[in-house]
């Protein structure tokens, strides 16, 4: 069957196409949960109501664009929603924010690795690495959808850098130390 024709029976809110739909993009979308969620089972909860969410806006769905980036935003915003009530983003001033440079090298860092310590980052710094590092948002856009100030996102990615920085360095000289 077709995508198109999947959500178009999803639309008429067809349980077997719901299904299907949720088995062609649980995977993805939970990768996507991993990355804004603590745990994961923070991040099966946020997919469940990620697709509760889908299914229930998916008659606002009209074509125009990607499905799947459409899907992602929904997940996304869910995920986020949990966590703005929190009131978890600090407020710094603009001025107080400096990049950290991290020097590595890349054979030396597994992918496991660094997926560890991204999530072992607190939550709101977590968010604003993700969608500005690697989801490649601005920090305008971030501001707006975590309802913080720009100043905020760039101070809490500044700080998940500096965290993530010492986290790398601390690892090239544990695994120097047991090279010796």
């Amino acid at each position: 069957m077709t995508l198109e024709k999947l959500i178009k029976r999803c639309k008429k809110k067809d349980i077997k196409a719901q299904e299907e739909l949720y088995r062609l993009y649980s995977g993805k979308m939970f990768g996507l949960c991993l990355k804004y969620s603590d745990s994961y089972q923070q991040a099966e909860d946020n997919l469940q109501d990620g697709f509760m969410t889908i299914f229930d806006k998916i008659g606002q769905y009209n074509n125009l664009g990607s499905f799947e980036g459409w899907m992602k935003r929904i997940v996304i915003n869910t995920a986020l929603q949990k966590h703005r009530k929190e009131k978890l983003y600090s407020i710094t001033n603009e001025d107080q924010v400096e990049e950290p440079s991290v020097e590595y090298e890349e054979s030396s860092l597994p992918l496991d690795f660094l997926l560890k310590i991204v999530q072992q980052l607190p939550q709101r710094y977590r968010e604003v690495f993700n969608l500005y590092v690697l989801d490649g948002h601005s920090h305008k856009e971030i501001a707006s959808m975590l309802q913080i100030s720009e100043g905020t996102s760039k101070s809490n990615l500044s700080r998940a850098r500096h965290i993530l920085k010492d986290n790398i360095e601390k690892s090239q000289i544990n695994s120097s130390a047991k090279t010796l």
